[in-house]
Formats: structure tokens, sequence, C-alpha cells
């Protein structure tokens, strides 16, 4: 079963046969394949060594629709204009991807990927090459040679992505389809929330069609083969994980519905490898396990049943931090080694981890028949404890770690960090005198200043959904003048969707009259 990021010429696809008919699938291709008219033969494909228990079939599937012509392809005419966007700067840009995005986030096979975009680069993916050309735009300022040039229009390069993308789930989705997918939904700024959770949605639904949810080691494939559906599961698996996070929606993938096994540094790097491609993949080992655990801690935020204590949930992330090592835990217990490539990525995945933990068990204490007073103080301490590890790692960015491996979803931490912080000072000041010596005001002002630095000084869009929701609404609650209305009056501001100054906002909200046309 070929897998390559390339479009094949021929014309259907491989999809995964459910454990409902596997067996007999399995039967009767055993049956036919013993035909000596070798016409009439079953295109049925079992990756799976003989005699295994499980086994996993796949047959071949038309790939498009009836009628459609081959050659040139409606996706690979719209990805023209996007070339020509970006030219002469193209082979720049894949050159930024590989060193930059791919080396902590392996959507793709570094080898293979360059080797064809050098030999053959008509047959990659279209969508694939433009969410690439679009997604690496964001690190333009921050590369020493691009950054002395005039970027393109990076939402313009966005649309032209979008259009290709669109077109290629239309017209031939395929392996190569999900990387463009992801890359999609982890670009950067996040413009709509909705957009993303319909594309995640397609990520989804493509990778179980084909079987990329199962563990493929003892499939007869090439190892190559192996390795790439294993990487785009566990991209596929940290995108949903965050997403559910940032976005407030349940997770669609659960640990129990997936048997690919934890990533290893072995898998992950390349034959001719570097000290660099190690670390990578070592921090990328620490965010899949992150992801996987994070599974326990959204069950408490969407499930509808009571979860019960969330002491198995702090010993989990204990237990998940004992079982890092050398450099990677420094990363998470000291917050050092912040240079290795996606380490302050991975600090921030975990601070905000924990903050999630300590926003339960502080709802957990308030909802309390008899809330103890001492107990109540101590979870609003932990709260800012925690909140100001966040707070020191924004203000310990520098350039190159701004134009490092970020995850999208890092600008609703922020966010969120800010909006808990508001709501703990308003929670924990007597009236409206105290509240501009709360600590946890404080804090949030901290945030906000130091996000506004790197926003200024350096364009970091992460900082600019934080920056535009909180700035107006923490410099009303630090004036000494505040009154109970003003309190309230910021209150319904921070509530306000539309209190973000970003045109896209209004794409992500509707009035009660648009509800109902059509």
């Amino acid at each position: 079963m070929p897998i390559s990021l390339h479009q094949a010429d021929d014309d259907d696809s491989p999809h995964i046969l459910g454990p409902a008919v596997t067996s007999d699938s399995h039967v009767l291709a055993d049956y036919l394949s013993n035909v000596r008219d070798g016409t009439r033969a079953m295109p049925m494909i079992r990756p799976m060594l003989g005699g295994d228990s499980e086994p996993v079939m796949f047959t071949r599937v038309q790939k498009r629709p009836l009628g459609m012509a081959v050659d040139p392809t409606p996706p690979s005419l719209q990805l023209q204009m996007i070339q020509k966007l970006v030219e002469p700067w193209a082979d720049e840009l894949v050159r930024t991807f590989m060193s930059t995005v791919t080396l902590c986030f392996p959507l793709v096979d570094e080898e293979s990927f360059m080797n064809q975009f050098s030999d053959a680069r008509d047959r990659i993916s279209p969508a694939l090459l433009a969410a690439i050309y679009a997604h690496t735009l964001t690190y333009w300022p921050y590369d020493p040679d691009l950054c002395k040039e005039r970027c393109p229009d990076g939402r313009f390069a966005w649309n032209l992505a979008n259009q290709v993308l669109f077109s290629e789930l239309r017209h031939s989705p395929g392996i190569a389809t999900l990387p463009a997918l992801l890359l999609n939904v982890g670009g950067r700024p996040t413009t709509s929330m909705i957009g993303n959770g319909l594309l995640l949605g397609s990520a989804v639904s493509l990778s179980h069609s084909l079987g990329l949810n199962r563990n493929p080691l003892s499939w007869n494939i090439p190892q190559a083969e192996k390795y790439l559906r294993m990487k785009l599961w566990w991209c596929l698996l940290v995108q949903d994980r965050w997403c559910s996070v940032a976005h407030g929606t349940p997770p669609r993938l659960r640990n129990n519905q997936y048997d690919v096994p934890q990533p290893k540094v072995e898998y992950l790097v390349p034959e001719k490898h570097s000290e660099e491609h190690v670390a990578a993949a070592s921090v990328f080992c620490a965010l899949v396990g992150l992801s996987e655990l994070l599974q326990g801690f959204l069950e408490h935020v969407y499930s509808l049943d009571p979860v019960g204590p969330t002491g198995d949930l702090e010993l989990a992330l204990d237990q998940w931090v004992d079982g890092l090592r050398n450099d990677v835990r420094k990363v998470i217990a000291r917050g050092s080694m912040l240079d290795l490539p996606g380490a302050a990525n991975l600090r921030l995945a975990y601070l905000s981890t924990r903050l999630l933990l300590r926003r339960i068990e502080l709802n957990q204490t308030k909802e309390a028949q008899d809330p103890d007073p001492t107990a109540l103080s101590a979870r609003y301490m932990q709260v800012r404890r925690t909140a100001e590890d966040i707070v020191s790692l924004v203000q310990e960015l520098d350039l190159p770690r701004l134009g490092g491996f970020w995850m999208p979803m890092a600008a609703f931490t922020f966010s969120h960090t800010a909006t808990f912080l508001i709501r703990c000072a308003l929670e924990t000041t007597d009236g409206p005198g105290g509240l501009s010596q709360n600590p946890s005001l404080q804090l949030a002002n901290d945030l906000v200043t130091a996000l506004r630095a790197h926003q200024e000084q350096h364009g970091w869009d992460l900082a600019d959904i934080c920056v535009a929701q909180h700035s107006d609404i923490i410099t009303r609650l630090l004036a000494e003048e505040t009154s109970g209305d003003d309190l309230a009056d910021a209150f319904m501001t921070l509530q306000d969707p539309f209190a973000m100054d970003f045109p896209f906002m209004d794409d992500m909200f509707y009035s009660n009259a648009e509800l109902f046309n059509f």
C-alpha cells in the first residue's frame, strides 16, 4: 500500500475495512487468492503479518468522482497562483519550514520530501505545498535571510492555500492531504476557530479512513511508511487535544480508539541526523506524552457526569514529569534549556496543563457545600504560582525563541491565563479600593505588558489576542478611582466576544437575525 506525499497517478486510494467485516474479507481474500485467474482476484491489501488475531485490511476505493479529469487538476492550477506570490523565495521558504516546523512537528519525511521537491515537484500534493508556503510566512521576519526582503501578504497566501486545500478535499483527498489540513489548523495567526474545527474534523475522518489509528509496526510495508503513518497520527493527536483546550470544544480522539505506540527518538530522526534532530525529537516525544495525558483533564472539563476528585490528575502529571530524561526534564522541572527546538512551546504546554488543573481544583473547592476558607485561599495561591511561571516564561523570551516553533494555541493560553487571573482578583478583593494592589491583577498586568513588548518590538502574532482583549480592562481595573459600576462594566467587557478588535471576529459570531438567513 503506497503511502507517499505526492499525487498518485492512479484513480483509486486505500481505505481501511471496518472490524465487523474484516474477518469475512480475510477468508474470502484467502480463497480467491488461490484462483488461477488473476483477473478475478480481489483488490485486497493486508499490511498485517499472517496469524494476527485482529488483522487490519484495506481495499481500494474510487479516489476521484466519476468523469473528473486527472490532469491538470484544479488544485494544481490554483497552486500556481501562490507559487507566483512567493517567487523567487519558494526554495528558501521550504528550507525554513524544514529547519523550524518539521524539525519540531514532523508532518513530513524531510529526506523524501526534499528529494521530490528537487526532482519531481509537480508530483507533490498541491494542498501540501500551498500550506507549507503559507504556513512558513509566519517565520519570515525571524529568518536571517528572508527578513531582509519584503514578505508577501500572509492573509492573501492563506486564502489561496485554503482554496487549494478545499479543492483537493473535493477532488482527490489522500495521505498528503492530512499534513496540509494540520498545517492549516496550525497556521498563524488564528483567524477562524469554526473553520479550524471543521478542518480538524476532516483530518480525523481522513486519518481513520486511512487506518492511521492502528499500530503499523508489524505490517508488511516499508519502514519509512510505518514511521510516516505514526508521525501523522501523533501530530493529529497533539492538534486535537490542544485545540480542545484552546477553543472550548471536546476532543475528537479517545485513547481507547487507537493503538499507535508512543513515539521514540529512533522513529523520528532521519538516517543522517544531528544532535539538534535528537533534541527536537525528544521534545516532541514529551509533547505527545503530555497530549495523551491531557485526556483525563479534558474529561473533567467536558463531561456532563461527575468525574471524581482531581488527585489522580496531579499524580499522573507528576509521574509524567518523573518519566522525563536529560534535558527535556530540565525544560519542565526547572524552566531551563529553552533553546532546544520546540522547548519553549513544550514548557508553555506543561504550564497550561498545570493551570488547567488548578482551575479544576478551584472550581471543585468552591462548589463544595461548606468550602473551607483556608483551603480556598490555598487554591488561589496555587493559581497565582502557576500563572507566575507563565508570566516569567513570557518575560524571558528573546528573539530566537519568539521565532521558534509555537503551536497557535499558545495565543489562547495567554488569554485564558489573563482572564483567570482577573477572575481571581475580583473574587479575592472585598472592594474596589484594594483591587489595584491585588497580586493576581498585578500578574495579569505583567503578562499583558510583556506580550505587548513582544508584539510591538518583534511583531509576535501570538500576543495579539491577549493584548487586544485584556489591555484596556486591566488598565481600568488598576485605576485607583475604579467604582463598582466600572467593575461591572469591565467584567461585562471581558465576557464580550467583540471586545477583541479583530475584523475576523465578525465571522465567528452571529446575530439572532443572521441565524435564519440561508
